[in-house]
């Protein structure tokens, strides 16, 4: 892709809104050079937030038995917008090796540990179970395998004895945001050389 060219991008979500939020805000202020063709999500709680920014909605709820049926309407929409890169913003759902297959390294996700540390489900609250000092938030492109994609960006914060699962979550919130955003730049501007299961990021 040629540096210049703006690439058309669809935002998936589900229930949380707060990095969808932050990614239509941030693009809202030109930190983000990227065509937003649509917002998608399996639950209709993100509506109000797309339309003030004024971008189209999709609400495709997904169920165990219809799952792949909706990835397959899901992608059509993509395809039928020409998106070119999908951005998973705390999307719930983990999508079939079919579906990732469409769209290799244009597939960005945030986890909310530092990975490889707290894969799947709840990672808050095996962090707190685990009686770590540090919790993190990672950016990476997805591939079939869990979690386990070339990472592009990651931090942590400090955290303590005093802290509950909820602190743990209301703080790696802010994280994820940032963390999110910066890889979603960095891939706008072509700043990522991905090698392998690794990336080069470009400053």
């Amino acid at each position: 892709r040629l540096s210049d060219e703006v690439p058309k991008t669809a935002i998936l979500a589900s229930k949380q809104d707060h990095c969808l939020y932050d990614l239509l805000l941030r693009h809202r202020a030109g930190e983000l050079r990227a065509e937003l063709a649509a917002v998608i999500s399996n639950h209709p709680t993100c509506r109000p937030i797309a339309e003030h920014f004024g971008v189209p909605y999709l609400f495709l709820p997904i169920i165990k038995e219809d799952k792949l049926e909706q990835e397959a309407r899901i992608l059509e929409e993509l395809e039928r917008r020409k998106v070119e890169l999908i951005v998973l913003a705390r999307y719930m759902q983990v999508l079939s090796d079919g579906f990732v297959g469409h769209y290799p390294n244009r597939i960005l996700n945030i986890h909310h540990s530092f990975l490889p540390a707290f894969v799947g489900p709840k990672p808050y609250h095996q962090a707190y179970q685990r009686g770590v000092k540090l919790i993190g938030a990672t950016a990476h492109y997805v591939t079939t395998q869990l979690d386990d994609g070339p990472i592009i960006a990651q931090d942590v914060i400090r955290i303590s004895h005093r802290d509950s699962v909820e602190d743990l979550v209301r703080k790696g919130k802010d994280l994820e945001k940032l963390v999110l955003a910066r890889a979603v730049r960095a891939h706008l501007e072509n700043r990522v050389l991905v090698y392998g299961n690794k990336t080069v990021v470009f400053d």
